[in-house]
């Protein structure tokens, strides 16, 4: 139904997570696990899909943490562009 959130949980699967700066900074500012959110993926739900989003496709997501306390999280690719030949 979702095709980014499928390839975003495909990716976990085989352990191919890159956290950006700003995410981990987010993640510490909210006493969180980045290894809490990646485990939560698969019980996730979107909220919303951003396919075509002009930094690259990414879902925002309601997951649920083993404390029980419900978190927003932005899971997404940038866009790849080819190289430039020169």
């Amino acid at each position: 139904m979702y095709e980014t959130f499928d390839r975003i949980r495909r990716l976990i699967s085989e352990g191919s997570v890159r956290i950006s700066e700003h995410g981990y900074d987010e993640i510490a500012a909210d006493g969180l696990l980045a290894r809490e959110l990646v485990e939560g993926v698969e019980t996730a739900e979107v909220v919303e899909d951003y396919p075509n989003y002009a930094k690259g496709p990414c879902v925002l997501l309601l997951q649920r943490i083993r404390d029980g306390r419900s978190v927003h999280t932005v899971w997404g690719f940038p866009l790849v562009t080819p190289a430039r030949q020169c």
